[in-house]
Parts: C-alpha cells; structure tokens; sequence
C-alpha cells in the first residue's frame, strides 16, 4: 500500500478522527460534536495552554468507552506535533496530516 500512497486502515481511521476534530475546532460542520471537544485551560499560566491542546476525558474500562469520539478525538489531537495542529486551512491541514501518518505508518 505504500507504494499506492495509502494509508493502513487504522491509520485511516485516524486520519478520519483528526480531520473532523480540526473541523469541529474551526467551527465547521457537524456543530454538534463541539460540546465533546474541550480545549485545555490551565489553572495557572504554562507553556502548554497555548499549544492547542484539548482536554481528554475519563473514560470507564470498558472497551467502547475507549473507542468513543470524545476520548479517541482529544486523545489523537493531543500527539499531533504543533506543526499538523497549527495548519491554517483544511488543505494544508490533510497534508501535513497524511505526510505525518504516511511516515508513522512506514517507518520512513
């Protein structure tokens, strides 16, 4: 698949994940889904609370509780490096997205 320029499928399914989380974050549609992706606000001031980062939830032990948009979203957000956060618009975003996954994927 490599030779294809296609992603693995679980790494699909992050790729799907992180494009409607930047979605979300920019205010495009589906609205719906802002309520389950809350940006982190440190009590105190930190580097980290301008880094983009969004709060990932508890979640139960339970396997679906795992799997959730709210616990997956966040959770995936969180280990994208600033760079892939940062994009400035969805097309620079899904670049930089797949680049960063294409070389997670293969090892390159």
């Amino acid at each position: 698949m490599a030779s294809l320029h296609w992603l693995p499928v679980k790494f699909r399914i992050i790729f799907k994940t992180l494009l409607l989380t930047y979605k979300v974050l920019r205010g495009l549609p589906p609205s719906y889904l802002e309520e389950l992706v809350i940006p982190y606000q440190p009590n105190r001031p930190l580097r980290s609370q301008n880094a983009g980062l969004l709060v990932v939830p508890r979640v139960s032990r339970s396997r679906m509780g795992g799997r959730a948009f709210s616990y997956q979203a966040p959770l995936l957000w969180n280990q994208l490096p600033v760079q892939v956060r940062e994009a400035d618009s969805i097309a620079t975003f899904k670049i930089r997205l797949k680049t960063y996954l294409f070389e997670k994927a293969y090892c390159y």
